[in-house]
Parts: structure tokens; C-alpha cells; sequence
């Protein structure tokens, strides 16, 4: 008997997803974390906040740190390097909001890497389409 299955699908899910589609989940996924971390801001215990706002914005940094180191600065041209410019600057957007436990860096994250997923989503769509 599985243990977990929903950890067992998810587990699978990342193990066959095509490479386009990880890079869509890998967005979700630092989304969901920054939502998180703003929730926990309201936490009204000061070290329960510091502690989900930090685990939280840690993750996504994480995230956005992989999706950073796995550009492609040969193939990827002038957009690998503005990408590679943009999560730099989330990156750094990110750590000083955890020090600061600052919503604002928080929501502009979330706002850029929407617009980026919602894109990405875009492309996977059209290149289904005319597939």
C-alpha cells in the first residue's frame, strides 16, 4: 500500500512532465510559496510569522534560483539573458523582503512571476495547438 498517495502522484507528475511543463510548475510552485508567506504575515505570534514568512520566501527563492541556473545563456540568446537579469533581481527583491518582512517586495514577486507563468502557459498552449 502507498503511503501517500498524493506525494506518490506528485513525485510521478514531476518525473514525466515535459521540460515546458516543469518550468510552468516550478512557477505555480514559487507562487503558492510567496502566497503562503504573505498569509503569515497577519500571523499575530511574531516568531510563528518570522517563521513562515522566512521558510516560505526561502522556497521560492529556491525555485527561482533553479530556474535561474538551468538557462541556457548559448541558446537562449537576448531573452536567457533578461530572464537571467529578472530572477536576479526577484533574487534580491526576495531576501531583502525576508529580512525586512516586507509585503511589498513580496506582492511585486508574485505580480512578475504571474505575468512570466501566465506567458509561459500562453506559449505551451500555442505550441500544442500547432503541434
Amino acid at each position: 500500500m502507498i503511503a501517500n498517495p498524493l506525494q506518490s502522484y506528485k513525485t510521478i507528475s514531476l518525473q514525466t512532465a515535459p521540460p515546458g511543463q516543469l518550468v510552468l510548475m516550478l512557477y505555480e510552485g514559487a507562487i503558492k510559496f510567496l502566497e503562503r508567506a504573505r498569509m503569515g504575515l497577519e500571523l499575530d505570534d511574531p516568531l510563528e510569522m518570522n517563521e513562515t514568512v522566512h521558510n516560505n520566501i526561502t522556497r521560492a527563492q529556491d525555485i527561482i534560483n533553479e530556474l535561474h541556473n538551468t538557462l541556457d545563456m548559448e541558446q537562449g540568446g537576448k531573452l536567457a539573458v533578461v530572464l537571467s537579469d529578472l530572477y536576479a533581481y526577484l533574487e534580491r527583491r526576495l531576501f531583502e523582503s525576508n529580512i525586512r518582512k516586507d509585503e511589498a517586495g513580496i506582492v511585486e514577486v508574485i505580480d512578475r512571476l504571474t505575468t512570466l507563468q501566465e506567458g509561459w502557459a500562453e506559449m505551451l498552449e500555442q505550441q500544442s495547438v500547432t503541434a
